[in-house]
This record gives C-alpha cells, structure tokens and sequence, in this order.
C-alpha cells in the first residue's frame, strides 16, 4: 500500500501525525515488517523522545516522516510544516568551510549568495559557533561538528531565518562524551525554546529522553509498535544527574527490559 500525505485540514493541529503507519521490507517469505500500526501525535511546540530496543524501527520510522521512504500502509502529516533532519554523524563535507557547509541548505533553493552567507552566518550565531564559519570541519571538535550539523539541519528548507518547524534527530549524541553530551543537551533546549519547534528525538539513553523530552514513547521489539507512553512533568531546566530524572529513567527503563526480555532479545 502506498502512502498518503495529508494536508492540513480542518482539525488537524498536530506538527506531526501518524495514522496506523506500518513498513515492511522485501516481499513473501524475505518479508521484514520494521513498524507495524505505528501511531503517533507531536503537538506543535513539543519535544518527544522515542527509545526503544536495536532494530525496532526508531530510525525507520524518522526517515518516514522526513519522506526518505514511503511507508507500506498508513497515513503521514506534517502539517505544511518544513522539516529537518540531523543524524549521529554530522556529515560535514571537509573539503567545505564551515560556512559553506550550512549554505548549502540554501544554494539548492538559489538564494542568492551574499544573502545565504548572511543567512548561514545567523544560524552559526545561534549555535555559538559565530566567527568559526571559515574553519574546516576537521578544525573542530565533535562536539562543534554536531552544532554545525544543528546549525544546517535547522536551515535546511527553510524559506527564511525562522529555521525549520520539525527537526527530526537520530541519536545526534550518541558518539559524543558526556561532558560534551550535556553541554549540547542545554544548547539543544534553548534552541529548542526559541525557535518553538516540534523534535522527534531517537536515543538509546533513558536519562538522556527523560532530561530533554516532554514525552517518552517507548516502541516494542520489531515489529514496532507504541507501546506505552510516559509524560515528563519534571521542571526545567534538568539535569540528567538529578533524583527526579533518575526515578524517571529507571522506570521506563525497568519497562524496556521487560519488553526487550519478553521478544528473547
């Protein structure tokens, strides 16, 4: 079954909306159903975390909503609303300045280019990466490549300096040190807050979805499928070290290790 984008419709204020979205992959017998009935709600404005076992369709089911793939059965909205994603690497071309590299964003939409330097120079400013926009990738840090990644996920189809209104991001963190990991969590949230978008965040870190999200929505084994969801009613700013997220995370991770237990993985 092919898909079917939705338009905004009356009624419709979700930034993000799956209707019984199901993947396979292959055909008869090499048939692999990734994400099975998925249905998922983002309201405008919120940060939602999907944690869930290797292999049970989190990277799947972003590459879907960005329309990277197709999914076999099901509907997905966006609502009109632009998206962006950022992966676990930057993917940074090195032969490119930094500069360069968040232009390009604009260069496919032929903006002309002293205003895509002017434009690019604004979205490294909102990573405290302002005047490192003619260094090379490889001058920086990992954790200064990711926020050069950030800065370009967020121009990225963006018919302006609003940045882009669904940022989708697959384990961004994930290979960076946690010093490093909390510094970017804090930069993450204020961006988050002044540009109010909507984020569907992959991770394999409790701690990590639970100090960020809003929800928490844990997927079963493959196939996936929601399995329970925990709203965070915890203040912010957090901490990832603090009592509260640590009661938090060990709950639904508790939860995970029984779903994980219960498919023998």
């Amino acid at each position: 079954m092919s898909t079917t984008q939705l338009g905004a419709g009356p009624g419709t204020d979700a930034a993000v909306r799956l209707e019984s979205v199901s993947k396979t992959y292959g055909h008869g017998r090499n048939a692999l159903l990734a994400l099975d009935q998925v249905s998922l709600h983002v309201r405008p404005g919120e940060f939602v975390c999907i944690l869930g076992a290797s292999g049970c369709g989190k990277s799947t089911m972003l590459s879907l909503v960005a329309g990277l793939d197709r999914p076999s059965a099901g509907q997905i909205s966006t609502n009109g609303h632009k998206v962006a994603m950022m992966f676990q690497d930057p993917a940074l071309f090195p032969w490119l300045t930094v500069a360069a590299n968040v232009e390009l964003a604009f260069r496919a939409d032929g903006v002309p280019k002293a205003e895509r330097r002017a434009r690019a120079a604004e979205f490294l400013e909102l990573v405290h990466l302002g005047g490192f926009g003619r260094k090379r990738p490889h001058e920086l840090s990992g954790g200064m490549r990711q926020r050069v990644a950030l800065a370009r996920a967020l121009a990225q189809s963006s018919s302006s300096s609003e940045g882009s209104a669904v940022l989708l991001m697959d384990e961004p963190f994930g290979a960076l040190d946690a010093m490093t990991r909390d510094l970017l969590h804090d930069e993450l949230e204020r961006i988050w807050r002044e540009r109010s978008l909507s984020v569907l965040f992959v991770t394999h870190n409790v701690r990590e979805a639970v100090r960020l999200g809003d929800r928490v929505v844990l997927l079963s084994s493959r196939p996936g499928r929601v399995e329970e969801e925990f709203a965070v009613e915890l203040e912010r700013p957090r901490r990832t070290d603090s009592a509260e997220v640590a009661t938090l995370a060990a709950r639904i991770t508790d939860r995970l290790k029984e779903e994980v237990a219960r498919h023998g993985r």
